[in-house]
């Protein structure tokens, strides 16, 4: 694995110039550029996602309540985690489900979402306890089937008020790479990330790696949640169809992607050798093993170097050189694995009703001058 070492006060300068999508500044990302000069995404640098206002919270005082289809309920605190259970570390991508909305945009509107492009990708280094040796404390029954995630935020949709949830298959969530995660990066989380502790569901939508985690419920069923049942659900309207998500399914594993970070769209490189760089993630923890990329929007391939790898629920970091004459051209990035299953080539495919999960060969277009 080549990994990049962090210089945090740069990083600290270089976060001012997230791209923030809301006036409180609650959703925001780097730019393509910040994204791809590291394998691990610094603290500062790392995207945010909140549906409401970030909750103030004591450390001392918060509790995790674990109840449902378990043989005895829990109340635990911080310490509880930190010294009652074996601490675990892993290297995981958070991947918000409307990565690459804007590109839907441009086939049909998708009103009232916000326009992410490629910001909202981050990796960084987790740590806290499996939850699966909670679950065990807690003793499981039979009759389980789903963990329900409950924040302690306070979210309003539709005049109702309420906290932000969802949840995970039982199998999922005794997988030892779901933690409930107290740190990022060597460093307690901060609160626009989840402190003191939230869940960490690799190679899951980020929804589902609920933050600022306040109950976890064990049930037959999954969550009833607006953000289960009425958000982050897929939905190809036709037709006919009147676009409720309600009937749209559930999400959860995030696809088979890959994306190119540099040069950037609009940019102007020169003619002859160019370079190009971005990053790879494959599907269910299964790497990625083919990166390959165009200049010519998609008549013919180069295979790109895939440098830096590691976790399976990690990006891969991947270059490419190609040969480009003097004029206007679209790079093309394209990634499969060792199963077969490749990247739908058009965006045109995979647009839905919300924008979530795009995963199409992504392109880029760009000015080659003499």
């Amino acid at each position: 694995m080549t990994i990049a070492k962090t210089n945090p006060e740069s990083d600290k300068l270089a976060a001012g110039a997230r791209r923030s999508l809301d006036e409180q500044g609650l959703n925001t990302g780097p730019s393509p550029s910040q994204l791809g000069s590291r394998f691990i995404t610094p603290a500062e640098l790392f995207f945010t996602r909140s549906h409401a206002a970030i909750p103030s919270l004591d450390a001392a005082n918060w509790r995790l309540r674990v109840h449902g289809l378990v043989g005895r309920k829990l109340e635990l605190s911080l310490d509880d985690l930190k010294h009652s259970f074996t601490a675990r570390e892993v290297d995981a991508t958070l991947v918000c489900a409307g990565l690459r909305r804007t590109e839907l945009e441009n086939v049909a509107p998708i009103p009232g979402e916000l326009p992410w492009g490629l910001e909202p990708i981050s990796t960084g280094t987790w740590r806290g306890i499996q939850l699966r040796d909670v679950l065990l404390s807690a003793g499981v029954e039979e009759d389980a089937g789903h963990v329900w995630f409950t924040s302690v935020d306070v979210v309003e949709r539709h005049g109702k008020k309420f906290a932000f949830g969802g949840s995970i298959p039982l199998a999922k969530a005794l997988g030892p790479e779901v933690l409930l995660a107290y740190e990022l990066n060597g460093e307690p989380l901060s609160p626009d990330h989840g402190f003191p502790v939230r869940a960490l569901v690799p190679g899951y939508i980020g929804a589902r790696s609920v933050k600022w985690l306040g109950e976890i419920e064990v049930r037959a069923e999954p969550s009833a949640n607006y953000f289960q049942t009425q958000a982050y659900r897929l939905l190809a309207k036709r037709d006919g169809d009147d676009g409720n998500v309600r009937n749209g399914t559930e999400m959860n594993e995030t696809p088979l992607n890959a994306v190119i970070l540099s040069p950037e769209a609009g940019g102007q490189v020169p003619a002859g050798a160019a370079e190009l760089s971005g990053w790879a993630l494959g599907r269910e923890g299964a790497p990625v093993m083919v990166v390959e990329c165009s200049g010519d929007n998609g008549d013919t391939w180069t295979p790109a170097e895939v440098y830096a790898s590691g976790s399976p629920w990690a990006w891969q970091l991947w270059r490419a050189t190609l040969t480009l004459a003097a004029g206007s051209h679209t790079l093309v990035v394209r990634c499969s694995d060792g199963r077969g299953l490749t990247q739908p080539p058009d965006v045109k495919d995979v647009w839905n009703v919300k924008g979530y999960g795009n995963n199409a060969w992504h392109r880029v277009a760009v000015e080659v001058r003499a």
